[in-house]
């Protein structure tokens, strides 16, 4: 079993990376004029969910906030692909 000391040593310099990336990557949504979608609120969430993660750990913390909750299944896809971090769709009129 590796020491912490040891698990920085692994894996500090590309966590701190990763950490530089989400930053700039949150300063770029800034710096631009329009509008957001909820993407970026899900994101919010996210690293408060990374910083107080409750009784979950920092990655299951995150990744719950990301995801969809729901069980029921649906009908048909609304596209191909994923967006990455769930939205409740709006109820039809």
């Amino acid at each position: 079993m590796p020491t912490k000391k040891e698990i920085l040593d692994l894996y500090f310099i590309d966590s701190r990376h990763k950490l530089i990336e989400v930053a700039a990557f949150l300063d770029r949504v800034d710096r631009h004029d329009g509008e957001t979608d909820f993407r970026e609120a899900e994101f919010s969430k996210a690293i408060e969910a990374l910083i107080h993660p409750g009784e979950n750990s920092r990655a299951e913390a995150v990744l719950l906030a990301l995801s969809d909750h729901s069980t029921a299944p649906i009908a048909k896809a609304p596209m191909q692909g994923a967006l990455g971090a769930y939205h409740e769709p709006s109820p039809r009129p």
